[in-house]
């Protein structure tokens, strides 16, 4: 190396903080991942959330964005016994909502104010300590800035939610970044958005969404969820409705392509295949082993190594029954999609 340039490196990472690494002393897992609880979901984001990142869930009122949130958290509890979030309610919490799609509330922190300021604060400080694994902000459309807060109804507060939300990635920018050679505790950012229509929109897509412009850059991905259909039980009098098809379409994705579509069904009422609160993991299984061919089809028959069904709902069936069955496609299928280069999430 240059005599002149390896000065001048010193003196700079001397005085910024080892601001400059080589190239091959980089991790090679530097974008780790985090789950979503889905298999599907996580092949369509290349592996799931990646981490030390924000990452918005998009969509109308009441097509599952919550659920999304709560089952990622849920997920990833199961997966390390200190994982620990921050839920800041600028929306009511509801414990037995989150209870019911499988989180542990005593390691949820509940930052319980809608004022922007005052959340954002909080975040930034809880962040940079290092010792947070998820922030969940729910819901940017709920905060209101101060100056909003303090005025009349007749009095206007045009664009003040949008430069303060735009200050606050910048400013995440600098405490949510990690060590690019060490290893240091991950978080992921998830923020819940919700759809406005713009006025006088003549072409093109008329939905926006709060916040400003400035917000999306700072998105690692984005995601719109959107109910494809209701799941029903019964039929006649006895038909009630016991879950909803959530279709997830990836809008933004900086690891991973974009626009890919996963489709989850989630069950907000107990049911014959699934509890309240639960995916229906089987379905999912089954499509992705039927498209990386982990599990062929001839006609109405399908096959897994030894296995023959007839008609993909015997293999549906069989796989909410048997954990064996069920824990041999999880594994074929995550390797088979590993091995096509979308997906890059670490084996359990």
């Amino acid at each position: 190396m240059d005599t002149d340039l390896a000065k001048t490196l010193t003196a700079l990472n001397k005085k910024f903080g080892n601001m400059i690494v080589l190239g091959s002393d980089i991790k090679n897992d530097v974008v780790g991942r985090m789950t979503t609880g889905s298999l599907a979901l996580d092949v369509v984001l290349g592996g799931g959330f990646p981490v030390n990142q924000w990452h918005e869930i998009v969509g109308e009122a009441s097509n599952g964005k919550t659920a999304v949130a709560l089952k990622t958290v849920a997920a990833n509890q199961q997966r390390d016994p200190n994982f620990t979030t921050v839920w800041v309610a600028a929306e009511t919490w509801v414990p037995s909502y989150a209870i019911m799609c499988g989180v542990d509330v005593s390691r949820v922190y509940v930052v319980s104010t809608n004022i922007m300021e005052e959340a954002y604060e909080a975040v930034l400080g809880l962040v940079e300590t290092k010792a947070v694994d998820c922030v969940v902000i729910d819901s940017l459309p709920a905060l209101v800035p101060t100056t909003e807060d303090e005025k009349n109804m007749d009095e206007a507060t045009v664009g003040r939610g949008a430069l303060l939300t735009g200050k606050f990635f910048r400013k995440m920018g600098h405490v949510a970044r990690r060590s690019l050679v060490e290893d240091e505790r991950p978080f992921i950012g998830l923020l819940i958005n919700q759809y406005r229509m713009k006025i006088g929109v003549m072409y093109g897509d008329p939905r926006t969404t709060p916040g400003g412009e400035a917000k999306n850059y700072a998105f690692f991905t984005r995601i719109e969820v959107k109910r494809d259909d209701w799941i029903e039980t019964g039929t006649g009098q006895e038909k009630r409705r016991v879950g909803q098809t959530i279709k997830i379409r990836t809008l933004k994705n900086k690891t991973a392509p974009p626009s890919q579509v996963a489709y989850l069904d989630f069950y907000f009422a107990d049911s014959e295949h699934c509890l309240s609160g639960e995916y229906d993991f089987a379905k999912e299984i089954v499509a992705l082993g039927i498209l990386n061919k982990i599990i062929t089809r001839a006609g109405a028959y399908y096959s897994y190594k030894d296995r023959k069904w007839q008609g993909a709902d015997a293999v549906v069936s069989s796989i909410r029954e048997e954990l064996d069955l069920k824990a041999s496609l999880d594994k074929d299928v995550r390797e088979a999609v590993k091995a096509s280069s979308r997906y890059s999430q670490e084996e359990d």
